[in-house]
């Protein structure tokens, strides 16, 4: 990997294997990242505005600089992980096909709170609507940060304002029912952020248990909670999604939390990179392929 600064751009060369945009920014990780006209995807993260493109093989990151990148891009896309290696790591006859089709696949390091309050919002809904809630937030109670090529953009809600608002506020955000889980969520979070923020230290099976004591997290958002901002990569979150694919695949069957320790036992340390490789095949429509 060679990466070349420019003025308000950065150019990542010899990484175009792994690194596609389109596989990274629409595998049910994210929700601030938005497709425009050109191919490109531009989102929100830490406060920031970027836009994303991949030319000729080189990914391009605009609206951004050196010092940027360097505190906060590169550990973003988890730039030090050699996603090669481990595509090469998983040896299963099965999964060689669905790697291949979302092999740009990269699992972002996203803020803690903003991931818990995005996957509470996720719980039996659409993804339209999931990103028409957060902007909602946003717009309403997070910090204006610029306009970038015409549009307004705003970073994502703090625990404090969250905390001080009222249920009634979160569900006219259009938040329905888990209004009360994000009010929950943010009122814990509040008193005890060493709690919240310490859990990416602790073993996997433990910062699971711990995170599911927060109202309206289960088995399956505390599994993305821990995979997408916690580093916990040998999380495999279960939804709809992976309950066809694992059984039509693995003949796994069962309840969510089943499936996941079932898989998690094949795939092991490198379940959470799996999953979105299966998720992403699965969402894209190609579970008939098999």
């Amino acid at each position: 990997m060679r990466i070349s600064y420019f003025n308000n751009k950065v150019e990542i060369h010899n990484i175009s294997e792994d690194f596609e945009p389109e596989h990274i920014f629409e595998c049910g990780q994210c929700f601030r990242w938005n497709k425009e006209a050109d191919g490109s995807y531009t989102g929100v993260a830490y406060n920031r505005v970027i836009n994303v493109k991949k030319e000729n093989k080189i990914i391009l990151i605009n609206n951004t600089n050196k010092e940027e990148f360097k505190n906060i891009w590169f550990d973003y896309f988890d730039l030090g992980r050699d996603y090669t290696k481990i595509k090469n790591r998983i040896e299963d006859d099965n999964l060689s096909d669905i790697i291949e089709f979302g092999k740009g696949i990269r699992i972002l390091n996203q803020d803690e709170w903003e991931i818990l309050v995005s996957f509470i919002i996720s719980a039996n809904n659409r993804i339209l609507m999931i990103k028409r809630v957060i902007n909602n937030l946003s717009k309403n109670y997070g910090e204006f940060i610029e306009n970038y090529k015409g549009k307004n953009y705003y970073s994502f809600p703090t625990v404090e304002k969250l905390n001080h608002i009222s249920e009634l506020d979160l569900r006219n955000m259009k938040t329905g029912f888990r209004s009360k889980y994000i009010k929950n969520a943010a009122k814990k979070v509040y008193e005890d952020k060493s709690w919240f923020y310490q859990l990416r230290y602790l073993s996997y099976e433990l910062a699971l248990e711990e995170i599911k004591k927060i109202k309206g997290v289960g088995d399956k958002v505390g599994n993305c909670i821990l995979l997408f901002s916690m580093n916990k990569h040998e999380a495999f979150p279960v939804d709809i999604w992976m309950k066809r694919i694992m059984e039509k695949i693995y003949n796994i069957k069962g309840n969510s939390e089943n499936i996941r320790r079932k898989s998690e036992k094949i795939f092991g340390q490198d379940s959470g990179f799996v999953q979105q490789y299966l998720f992403y095949y699965a969402s894209q429509g190609k579970l008939k392929d098999k």
